[in-house]
C-alpha cells in the first residue's frame, strides 16, 4: 500500500488588524539589524469585498535579477552573521563526527535479487546495491555521488523490474522536484538508451514480461517544456524506444487538479489509474489489458474515502480503504462484481488506526500506530488474524516488502535513541532474526523517552514524545526543541536523527506533539486540523509549549520552535500568535503565503484539501486570519528567527520564505534578529547532501544556543 469540531472563523476585527496597504512606521530600535531594502509596491487584492495589500508580490518572480540581488544581499547578511556564532565550528566538528557511521536501509527481495542502500558515513548520497544472495558479497548498482561534484544530484526513485533484470531509476538535479529517469540493466549495471522526462511525482509500473512500464507526466506548453500548472497524464513506454513514441493511455479532460497515476496488478492482466486530488479521498479506473478493444472502467468513483491497491490475486483485488472505517481496514472485490455489497471485509477496523499495509508471502503484514507508536498483526489472505508480530523494541517500523510467493521480508525497527535494528523474518516459521544493527558513537542508552498527554485548548488530548538526559533536572532551565508537523495525515513516530542527538548532547531536551491534522488518530484527527479547523493545529503546539513550562522541563523563552514544509507554516503562526512563549524559531521551506500557496502548480493547488483556498469566502476567512505573512504587527518584539529555504525547491516555492521574511524585518520591533538563510543547488528537503545538512543543521543549532543563552558545546 502506498501511503501518502468548531470551526475557527476570522471576527471583522482581526481581519482589520492582520494587513493593510499602509502603517504607521513603530521608532526602529537603535540595535535593530540593518536589514536588505525590501521596497514595497501599491499591490492590492481583493477578496470576497476585503482589501488585502500584497507589497512584495515582486518576490514571486524569483528569476528577475531584482529578486536574484535581494536573495543574495540577505545571504550575505546571514551567512557571515551564522558563521561567526562561537558554537558553530564545534557543532560542525561533532555533527560531522557523530554523521560518520555506517547507515543501511531495510533490504527489499523482487524476484531472486536483493536491494539495499548503504551510506558508509560522510558520502553526500547513499549508493544502491544489489546482490543475488544474502551470503553473497554485494555489487554497486548505482553510485550517485558519481553524478556531480558537489553531491547534489540525487537519486530521487527507483523502481525494479518484476524479474529484477531492469531498475527504472530517477534522478534530481539540486533537489529538484523534476526527474529524469533512465533505465539500468541490472545483470550488466549499463545504463540503456532509454531516457523518461517531464515528470515529478510520478511512480513506474512495470509490465511482468519487462517489455515496459507506464508512468505519468505533465504535457508540454506553449513555450515546448513540461508544464506543470496541468494535470499529468498515463503514458506507456516500451523499453528500446524513444519517449516521443510513448502511448498516451489515459488522460482527463477538464477536471481541474486531479493527477492520474499507474497501477499494474501483479499478474499483468490489469492497469489501473488512481485518481489522486487531495488527501482525504481519490478514485480509481481500471482496464483490462488483455482485451485490445477494452475501455476504462470506473472502479471507484465515488470520492467518498481513500482507496489504496495492494495487490490481486486473478479477478479478486486487494484494498486498503477508509471507506466506513476512518482508521482504515482491507477489503478484497471482485472485479467481476466491484459493487460496494458484494465486497468482503479481510481486516475490520480497530481503535488503532492502519499506517500500511503489505501483501508478502500469501499473508498481509498490518502496520498500526497506537498513540504513535508502531504495532504489527499479520493477517491470512483469506482475513483469517495470524497473531501480532512480536517486536523486540517500542518505536517505528518499516518494511514488510517483497512478493507475493517470497517466504521472507525484512522490518527494521528504529527510534529517538535507536538508530535502527533491521530483522530478517521467515514466514514459514515465523521467527526474526537480527540482520543488522545500526552502530553509533553515541552514548545512547544515557537519553529516556517518555510520552505525555496534555490538553489543547479546547481540552483535547494530544500525546507528546518527550526525549531527554537521564540526568537532566526539571527545574525550568532547560533549552528545549518543539519540533511539529501537524498535516496531510501525517504521523510524526519515533525517528532517530544525527542532528537531534547533538542537539540532545548540549543538555537541550526533545519534545515532539502529535497534533490534529496529522494521522496518528484516522481520518477524524486529520479533518480536525484543516480547512476552518486549522487554527487547533497551532493551539495544539501552543498548548504543549505551555505543558513543557507548566511542568518544568522549560521555560517561557528557552524555547525553540522549529518545523519544515507545512510544519514552516505552524511554527510561524504560533510564533507571531504567542511570541513570548519562544526564545527562538525556526521555519523551514515553509508555506506561508495562505492566500496565494495555490498558485504556482496544480500540485501546490492540491494542498486545498488541507487549507482550503481564498477563492471560497468562508475558507479565506480562515486563512487570512493566521497566514503568516499577513498577520504580522509593526512594532511587536518576534522572537530571533532564521528563515530558511532553497532556490531549486519547486515544491513549496522559495517566495513564501522571501516574502515573509520582508514583512517580518519590516515590522520587528525589536533587536531579535529575522534572518533569510537561501540555500543554492537544494530544493525542498529531499536529495540534501551530506556536507549540505550538517552546514544547515551547525547554523541552525548555533543560532539556537546563542539566542535561547545556552552556552555548553560537546565537540568531543
Amino acid at each position: 500500500m502506498v501511503r501518502s469540531l468548531l470551526p475557527i472563523l476570522a471576527t471583522a476585527s482581526v481581519l482589520a488588524l492582520s494587513a493593510c496597504s499602509t502603517h504607521v512606521a513603530e521608532p526602529i530600535p537603535e540595535d535593530r539589524m540593518a536589514y536588505p531594502v525590501s521596497p514595497q509596491s501599491q499591490q492590492v487584492d481583493h477578496y470576497h469585498g476585503v482589501a488585502v495589500a500584497d507589497p512584495y508580490r515582486w518576490l514571486e518572480n524569483m528569476h528577475s535579477t531584482a529578486v536574484n540581488e535581494w536573495v543574495q544581499a540577505q545571504n550575505n547578511l546571514s551567512l557571515p552573521y551564522l558563521q561567526a556564532l562561537p558554537d558553530r565550528e564545534p557543532l560542525k566538528e561533532r555533527l560531522t563526527s557523530l554523521w560518520n557511521f555506517e547507515r543501511l536501509s531495510t533490504p527489499f527481495r523482487v524476484g531472486e535479487r536483493y536491494f539495499f542502500y548503504r551510506n558508509d558515513g560522510l558520502q553526500n548520497q547513499a549508493v544502491l546495491f544489489v546482490t543475488e544472495s544474502l551470503n553473497r558479497p554485494p555489487r554497486v548498482l548505482i553510485n550517485p555521488n558519481k553524478l556531480s561534484s558537489d553531491g547534489t544530484v540525487s537519486l530521487a526513485r527507483a523502481y525494479v523490474s518484476p524479474n529484477a533484470n531492469f531498475i527504472a531509476y530517477g534522478i534530481s538535479d539540486g533537489g529538484s522536484d523534476w526527474v529524469e529517469f533512465k533505465v539500468r540493466d541490472v545483470r550488466t549495471g549499463e545504463d540503456t538508451e532509454n531516457r523518461i522526462t517531464g515528470t515529478k511525482f510520478t511512480n513506474i509500473s512495470w509490465l511482468p514480461d519487462e517489455t515496459g512500464f507506464y508512468y505519468s507526466r505533465y504535457p508540454e506548453g506553449a513555450d515546448g517544456h513540461p508544464d506543470d500548472q496541468q494535470t499529468v497524464r498515463i503514458y506507456f513506454h516500451r523499453i528500446g524506444t524513444a519517449q516521443a513514441n510513448d502511448e498516451l493511455v489515459y488522460q482527463l479532460e477538464g477536471e481541474g487538479s486531479i493527477n492520474p497515476y499507474p497501477q499494474v496488478a501483479a499478474n499483468g492482466r490489469f492497469l489501473l489509474a488512481n485518481l489522486t486530488e487531495g488527501f482525504f479521498a481519490n478514485g480509481m479506473h481500471m482496464l483490462d489489458l488483455t482485451d485490445p478493444n477494452a475501455s476504462w472502467q470506473p472502479l471507484f468513483d465515488k470520492w467518498d474515502a481513500r482507496y489504496s491497491f495492494i495487490e490481486a490475486d486473478g479477478n479478486i483485488f486487494y484494498f486498503y480503504t477508509t471507506n466506513n472505517a476512518p482508521n482504515g481496514r482491507v477489503i478484497a472485490l471482485d472485479i467481476n462484481r466491484p459493487q460496494t455489497k458484494h465486497w468482503q471485509e479481510l481486516v475490520s477496523e480497530k481503535p488503532e488506526t492502519i499506517d500500511t499495509v503489505n501483501y508478502v508471502g500469501g499473508r498481509f503484514f498490518v502496520s498500526y500506530l497506537k498513540d504513535a507508536q508502531s504495532e504489527v498483526h499479520m493477517y491470512s489472505a483469506h482475513g483469517r488474524y495470524i497473531g501480532p508480530l512480536d517486536l523486540p523494541e517500542i518505536g517505528s517500523v518499516t518494511g514488510f516488502t517483497g512478493d507475493a510467493d517470497h517466504l521472507e521480508t525484512f522490518y527494521q525497527v528504529a527510534g529517538f535513541t535507536q538508530p535502527g535494528a533491521i530483522y530478517h523474518y521467515n514466514i514459514a516459521s515465523g521467527e526474526s532474526a537480527l540482520y543488522r544493527q545500526t552502530e553509533v558513537n553515541a552514548q545512547l542508552a544515557e537519553y529516556v523517552t517518555e510520552q505525555v498527554f496534555y490538553e489543547s485548548n479546547d481540552g483535547t488530548a494530544i500525546p507528546m514524545f518527550i526525549v531527554r538526559h537521564q540526568d537532566s533536572l526539571l527545574d525550568g532551565n532547560n533549552s528545549v526543541l518543539l519540533y511539529g508537523y501537524g498535516g496531510f495525515n501525517v504521523s510524526l513516530t519515533p525517528s532517530f536523527s544525527v542532528g537531534r542527538m547533538v542537539w540532545l548532547e548540549q543538555g537541550g531536551i526533545l519534545a515532539v506533539p502529535n497534533l490534529r491534522g496529522g494521522g496518528e488518530y484516522g481520518d477524524a484527527w486529520h479533518q480536525a486540523g484543516t480547512k476552518l479547523n486549522k487554527q487547533n493545529v497551532f493551539d495544539d503546539f501552543i498548548a504543549a509549549a505551555e505543558y513543557l513550562i507548566a511542568n518544568n522541563y522549560t521555560s517561557a523563552g528557552k524555547i525553540a520552535a522549529q518545523g519544515g514544509s507545512n510544519g514552516g507554516l505552524l511554527v510561524a503562526a504560533s510564533a507571531l500568535q504567542r511570541p513570548e512563549l519562544f526564545g527562538a524559531v525556526l521555519p523551514a521551506v515553509g508555506v506561508l503565503d495562505m492566500l496565494r500557496y495555490h498558485t504556482p502548480s496544480a500540485n501546490a493547488r492540491a494542498w486545498s484539501s488541507d487549507y482550503g483556498l481564498s477563492e471560497n469566502a468562508d475558507e479565506f476567512a480562515a486563512l487570512y486570519a493566521y497566514s503568516p505573512v499577513h498577520n504580522t504587527q509593526p512594532g511587536t518584539c518576534y522572537p530571533p528567527m532564521l528563515i530558511t529555504t532553497g532556490d531549486h525547491d519547486d515544491r513549496v516555492v522559495p517566495w513564501h520564505s522571501y516574502k515573509f521574511a520582508a514583512v517580518m524585518q519590516r515590522d520587528q520591533g525589536c533587536a531579535a534578529p529575522i534572518l533569510l538563510r537561501v540555500e543554492t543547488r537544494a530544493g525542498h528537503g529531499a536529495g540534501t547532501p551530506t556536507w549540505m545538512a550538517i552546514e544547515q543543521i551547525a547554523d541552525q543549532w548555533a543560532f539556537l544556543l546563542k539566542h535561547l543563552g545556552v552556552s555548553k558545546t560537546n565537540a568531543e
